[in-house]
């Protein structure tokens, strides 16, 4: 505990330190840089768009400085400081969220409302296929937002918003956009994209982005195995114990987007087309085996180098989508939107120089929504969503047979505001097929979901919330039809063709504050699942690897997330305040009395800042303690403190730029993160410096 002691210190001295360096300021209120608030508007939380102070469910909104300073290489990494989030961790080429203790399939990510056409939920090693090197913010909503976006929403919805089709024309009338460029000191990262819109005359507006990241291997605080592990399993006479250099751990990707919009003074039309190419390294043998003898004890060692025994995941994928909104009364409504996106996914898995495993995924999604006018304090939105996946696995870790899903639903969301009362209610009707021809094995299901929500305002900025709802899933085809090794995850897996549908019922309370001195969000959650599908480790052995098996249980989840800021002094444009966050989860399996695997351990951070109109310090400290509630055949890990900071600059009063030198993992933690299956394998990085330079115009 003395590091975590000292960087309580650390947080709540630095920026008053700092500060006391400032004198004579002006008398304009600080108005930040750029930083979320309660008051910002969420439009995926709701379905007709709502502030998050009025949202009863979790929400954060990543944007601004905020989204520059915390952006990673995967978007897991990227969204892991916020409340209610951690990742998959699966090196620095993939990583995937997981929102209160739920990832996979019960999580959708989207982009511009539309999911990723990718295959991260089949597997952690499978990167998501977006970068949020040219996005413009990042909205998440905690807890089931499956009248939306359906019921593989149970868990949350992350949304990745950015202009790849543009919106809106230009504000002068000409270009707007951006550049940046990073450079990371700890794998010798390097990142340098920008996203520009063009006004080409009348109502068209033509859009490009594109990034390029590289880095090489990463280096860890120490020894590459945990403790936990290495007691356990000691390595044979003469082997050598991996030290430091995660060999394998680099990757390089690229992407650009083109599109082009017509915008009126009633809505817009437009589309785009886009490639991402990413390829990187798995940081482990997925075979679990210890035959390497790479290790380089050299800190000054990096590179590209070839490792003929590990694997590296190569990914393609051509992205197209169509937007059009119509924002001029009609009828009973005063909006409609149509959304359609297409995406054609490869990813080889290479083993040396020889193809392992090729997975391709073919999808497409869309979805057709209807905004009603609002009267005397009454609004809605309803929907049509439509959506197919064909999925097909070649090769050494084709685990799961070739299979096609189609969903559809309909929804409708209601909502009444009268004086300080806003009710909502909601109900969705869904319908999937999932079909593996070559087994000969189809499965059709229909589920409903309903909520109901009332929140009152207090007065003075305080508002109370509570809702209720009920959904189903159904499973996906990894789960009822997955039957062999899954070298990724270690585990072979068998999938169930018998399996139901989940069903989930809960509560989500808010309290919140919205303030210029104070403000928080306090969220509670309480889950009842029948029929809760996991991967259920059974102690058998095949092929050498622990037999996992799809099965069904009950399972309860219930947690907390804080999140607060407070303004300790202010004067002018020059304020120094204090914050925190606060979340944990808890979840067993309730007929076995067993806690459920992977699940995230109690999290705190405490943060202080420094704002003023040329300068901002931000300093932080996160604790995440020991996680000793493990499910059978699991190992505990251990606690850490993430010790953070970062300086802001704005040097120009005219120009748009903004320079940012930050320190992460400053104490040179050994972190492991217990949602990863290779938290015993491999830590996060140490000890990394990051500069960044923006500019936008």
């Amino acid at each position: 505990m003395s590091n975590w002691s000292k960087s309580l210190i650390v947080i709540l001295g630095a920026p008053a330190v700092f500060a006391a360096t400032i004198a004579h300021a002006d008398q304009q209120k600080h108005q930040g840089h750029g930083t979320g608030s309660l008051q910002e508007i969420v439009v995926t939380a709701h379905p007709g768009a709502r502030s998050r102070y009025a949202v009863t469910q979790g929400t954060s909104v990543l944007g601004g400085e905020d989204m520059e300073r915390a952006m990673s290489a995967t978007i897991g990494d990227s969204l892991d400081h916020l409340p209610g989030i951690s990742q998959t961790a699966y090196g620095q080429g993939a990583s995937r969220p997981i929102v209160r203790g739920l990832g996979g399939d019960r999580l959708r990510l989207l982009v511009n409302g539309l999911g990723t056409f990718d295959a991260s939920s089949t597997s952690p090693d499978h990167a998501v296929a977006l970068d949020l090197s040219t996005a413009d913010r990042v909205e998440v909503v905690r807890g089931p937002a499956t009248l939306k976006y359906g019921s593989n929403a149970i868990a949350g919805v992350i949304n990745v918003i950015d202009s790849r089709v543009p919106r809106d024309i230009p504000l002068d009338g000409g270009i707007e956009g951006f550049v940046r460029s990073s450079y990371g000191t700890n794998a010798n990262e390097t990142l340098n994209g920008g996203s520009i819109n063009a006004h080409l005359g009348g109502g068209l507006v033509a859009h490009i982005d594109g990034f390029f990241r590289d880095t090489d291997d990463f280096k860890a605080p120490g020894f590459l195995r945990s403790k936990t592990l290495r007691d356990a399993e000691p390595l044979e006479a003469g082997e050598t114990e991996p030290f430091k250099r995660a060999v394998n751990s680099d990757l390089r990707a690229w992407g650009a987007t083109g599109g082009l919009s017509y915008v009126g003074r009633n809505g817009f039309i437009g589309a785009s087309v886009g490639r991402l190419d990413n390829q990187y390294g798995i940081p482990v043998e997925l075979e679990h085996a210890h035959e390497d003898d790479h290790t380089d004890h050299d800190d000054d060692h990096t590179g590209h180098d070839d490792h003929d025994d590990l694997v590296r995941v190569d990914i393609e994928q051509v992205r197209a989508d169509l937007i059009a909104e119509w924002n001029s009364p009609f009828w009973i409504f005063d909006q409609a939107s149509a959304r359609f996106g297409y995406g054609d996914y490869d990813q080889v898995e290479l083993e040396g120089s020889e193809v392992g495993t090729i997975f391709m995924n073919d999808e497409w999604e869309g979805r057709f929504d209807l905004t009603q006018t609002e009267r005397r304090g009454w609004t809605g939105t309803s929907g049509l969503h439509l959506r197919r996946r064909s999925f097909e696995a070649v090769g050494l870790e084709a685990f799961v047979p070739p299979n096609t899903t189609f969903q559809w639903g309909l929804y409708s969301y209601q909502s009444y505001e009268s004086g300080p009362w806003h009710l909502d209610a909601g109900i969705r009707f869904d319908r999937q097929e999932a079909r593996a021809n070559t087994i000969d094995v189809s499965r059709n299901f229909t589920g409903v979901s309903a909520s109901l929500g009332a929140s009152y305002e207090l007065g003075d900025g305080y508002l109370l919330g509570l809702s209720a709802f009920r959904a189903e899933r159904a499973p996906n085809a990894d789960e009822l039809f997955s039957d062999g090794p899954h070298l990724a995850t270690f585990i072979f897996e068998k999938g169930d063709p018998s399996l139901g549908e989940e069903t989930i019922k809960g509560l989500d309370a808010t309290f919140k504050k919205a303030g210029n001195q104070t403000s928080f969000a306090l969220n509670t959650f309480y889950y009842s699942y029948k029929d809760y599908i996991f991967e259920r480790l059974t102690g058998a052995l095949e092929d050498g690897l622990p037999v996992a098996q799809f099965s069904s249980t009950n399972a309860r989840f219930y947690g907390m997330e804080l999140e607060a800021e407070h303004t300790l002094w202010e004067q002018g444009e020059y304020a120094i305040g204090i914050n925190t966050v606060f979340d944990f989860v808890k979840a067993k399996d309730t007929v076995n009395n067993t806690p459920l695997p992977r699940i995230p351990p109690l999290s705190v951070t405490l943060g202080s800042t420094f704002e003023s109109h040329w300068v901002d310090v931000d300093v932080s400290a996160n604790y995440t303690i020991k996680q000793k509630s493990t499910a059978p055949f699991e190992l505990t890990t251990g606690d850490y403190v993430d010790l953070a900071t970062a300086v802001t600059v704005h040097p120009f009063e005219k120009h748009d730029i903004t320079f940012i030198i930050q320190g992460d993992n400053l104490l040179n933690e050994n972190i492991r993160h217990h949602t990863s299956f290779l938290k015993d394998l491999v830590p996060a990085p140490g000890r990394t410096f990051r500069f960044t330079v923006r500019a936008g115009f």
